[in-house]
């Protein structure tokens, strides 16, 4: 497939990453063109659109991130709202596409809503990411102030927590070790099925 950017079609082969100069009214016109399609994946940061075709492994991982985030916070008893596909923007700032969004200690802030004000509402506590093709800036969360990011870099976990006007890596605030137990999902995952690495979770979880 090549790769075509035009007012009337947007077509990447899975892996394809485009960077192209452009405004926000020019970031609006293509939102509204893919719609709810969950491929290709779009970005705006200032002065520049990205469009993103995600690979296989990309649904796949962020699938996994995300059950594994669940099987966590059910473990802890916690109440938490999860989002995706979701669209997080500011206008004339951001506009980003996280795989997947949870609310966690600000649920109450989501409940029943349909949208989400991202210029008055909270963010949310988590934010999951997987980047197979280099498309994802860490940075792009600064707008929102995202309390936590998880992003999946190479197979490696990276835990990144705002702390002042950057962010750093370290431990997740809500799941300690949370590293390591990612690590021997994916592992199971890729030598069996994700659901195998769920189910060792579980196991995990019940056995401590």
């Amino acid at each position: 497939m090549h790769t075509v950017i035009t007012p009337q079609r947007i077509e990447l082969s899975p892996g394809t990453v485009v960077r192209m100069l452009g405004s926000w009214q020019d970031y609006q016109v293509l939102s509204q063109q893919l719609g709810d399609r969950a491929s290709p994946r779009i970005k705006y940061r200032l002065g520049e659109i990205l469009l993103m075709a995600p690979l296989p492994e990309h649904g796949r991982d962020a699938s996994l991130l995300a059950d594994i985030a669940k099987v966590l916070l059910d473990r802890l008893e916690q109440r938490y709202d999860s989002f995706t596909p979701i669209t997080m923007s500011l206008p004339e700032v951001s506009g980003i596409e996280p795989d997947f969004c949870f609310y966690i200690e600000n649920w109450r802030a989501v409940v029943g809503k349909s949208r989400i004000d991202w210029q008055n509402d909270p963010p949310p506590d988590l934010a999951i990411e997987v980047d197979v093709t280099s498309y994802t800036n860490i940075n792009d969360y600064f707008p929102y102030k995202v309390p936590e990011v998880w992003l999946l870099k190479n197979k490696q976990l990276l835990v990144y927590r705002l702390q002042g006007e950057s962010y750093a890596i370290t431990e997740s605030s809500h799941f300690p070790n949370v590293r390591e137990v990612v690590q021997q999902c994916l592992q199971i995952a890729n030598e069996q099925t994700t659901s195998e690495a769920i189910r060792w979770l579980r196991n995990f979880l019940h056995g401590m």
